[in-house]
């Protein structure tokens, strides 16, 4: 593998990193303003830097052996660029949108964040990448303000209409707990999750089944939510609570409505329950709900695929507490919350049911609750 000194010759001045990130729970709920509780991985994207002449931004890239330039005015014209550069791109565009002034910059990005597995490489990639120009800059830039100006680098420049959830994960997560987030408002707890105290491990399963957010099924979800509210006359699907939810259905004009609108609502009661069994040390109780919202996003939302539920099924057989799809839907990666003495009998279990159904074998790892982006060097 090529180094930075390989690619531009001599020193770095320094070394950034942002984590993927599994959202434990609450799924399609941070854009309706609702509750998620995601943590970073260990898995984490680097970008090595040195500050350059010029307004324009190189990028080499060890997964692509790809090399990049970009120019001011790629920077400056969302969807200039396309692939991974277009994420380097969309945050110089976000920054400069912001008022920042951008240093020209030489980027050398590793990473071990799977690709397409829903475990969100490209804002792992991106918030490594705003760590890096934000210091090569000498801009000031707040931790708590980053994760908008990533949002608004994937929304106004990639053009993908992503919630807060991610960006939020890969930056402000510590080590040790899971993020519970309000996304109306970003105000946040660091919720213990101790997995290993408890005697229990999270395994993290690709079905190979890779995503795309870009494809339009995203944006449709999101568009039928945002049409839903504006039939119930509340900012955010959000503002429907549990109580209200019958009412809400019986007002909207057809069934698909309501089970998105079902989904939205029911899935950010569970996000509460999760965080409640969690503060309590509760955290085997847990794993009803996080099987309860599979059952949501595969029966109202309509987002999984047959090796995603393949696997959840497989992995409940084998003994598992709870388990879910992670991620915006069709593919990417499903939790498997098990005791951890378990693991290996619940990747057995998942192993021979895909290839009983012909599906690709999935890869597997277990999910450690990591700390969020920072400098290395």
């Amino acid at each position: 593998m090529s180094s930075f000194a390989e690619v531009f010759g001599g020193e770095p001045d320094g070394v950034w990193y942002a984590p993927g990130r599994v959202n434990l729970i609450g799924e399609h709920t941070d854009y309706n303003d609702g509750f998620v509780l995601p943590f970073a991985l260990a898995q984490r994207t680097t970008v090595t830097a040195r500050r350059s002449a010029g307004p324009q931004w190189t990028v080499h890239s060890t997964l692509t052996k790809e090399t990049v330039q970009i120019d001011e005015a790629a920077a400056a014209t969302p969807g200039a660029l396309a692939g991974w550069s277009a994420y380097v791109a969309g945050v110089v565009w976000a920054m400069h949108e912001a008022g920042h002034r951008v240093a020209g910059a030489e980027l050398f990005i590793d990473s071990d964040v799977p690709l397409g597995a829903g475990l969100s490489s490209s804002h792992a990639l991106e918030c490594a990448v705003l760590g890096a120009l934000t210091d090569l800059s000498d801009v000031d830039i707040p931790v708590t303000a980053r994760p908008r100006l990533v949002q608004r680098s994937e929304n106004g420049y990639v053009g993908a209409p992503t919630g807060i959830l991610d960006q939020s994960a890969s930056i402000l997560c510590q080590a040790g707990h899971a993020l519970f987030l309000d996304c109306r408002d970003l105000s946040n707890e660091q919720v213990p999750f101790d997995l290993a105290a408890a005697g229990l491990a999270l395994l993290v399963i690709d079905t190979r089944a890779p995503h795309q957010h870009t494809d339009g099924e995203y944006a449709k979800r999101r568009s039928a939510c945002e049409a839903a509210a504006r039939v119930l006359g509340v900012p955010a699907l959000r503002d429907v609570s549990g109580e209200h939810l019958d009412a809400a259905l019986a007002a909207l004009p057809d069934d698909e409505s309501r089970r998105r609108v079902r989904h939205v609502v029911t899935e950010n009661q569970r996000v509460l329950d999760t965080v409640s069994l969690l503060r309590a040390g509760q955290l085997r109780a847990i794993g009803p709900l996080l099987s309860a919202s599979h059952t949501s996003m595969r029966d109202d939302y309509e987002i999984t695929v047959p090796p995603v539920d393949t696997a959840v099924a497989a992995a409940l057989s084998a003994g598992a507490y709870g388990a879910r799809m992670t991620g915006g839907g069709f593919g990417g990666c499903v939790l498997a919350l098990t005791d951890a003495g378990a693991v290996d009998e619940v990747q057995q279990a998942v192993r021979n049911a895909f290839a009983s159904n012909g599906f690709t074998e999935p890869a597997t790892f277990l999910a450690v609750p990591s700390q969020g982006a920072g400098r290395l060097a």
